[in-house]
């Protein structure tokens, strides 16, 4: 079994982004907030193969599905 720790940091390198703590700020900050009507999944700087891998997490609330939850929320807050 996989107990690999699911926080920010390798949820952005799951995603093949810059994992650093000031890289997922800038991320967060530059791509925030999203509008309410906008899915995680559906905002427009994913990658297809990012978006699949979010909403594959979202609807099959696995063991990336916190993270994913938290990275929902930070994206859809004003920073």
């Amino acid at each position: 079994m996989d107990r690999t720790a699911h926080d920010m940091g390798t949820l952005f390198a799951q995603l093949g982004q810059a994992s650093d703590e000031g890289a997922i700020y800038r991320f967060i900050k530059s791509h925030s907030p999203l509008p309410s009507t906008t899915q995680l999944d559906e905002a427009n700087f994913w990658t297809p193969a990012q978006a699949s891998f979010l909403r594959e997490a979202i609807l099959e609330d696995g063991e990336w599905a916190d993270v994913v939850d938290k990275l929902n929320l930070e994206l859809h807050s004003q920073h």
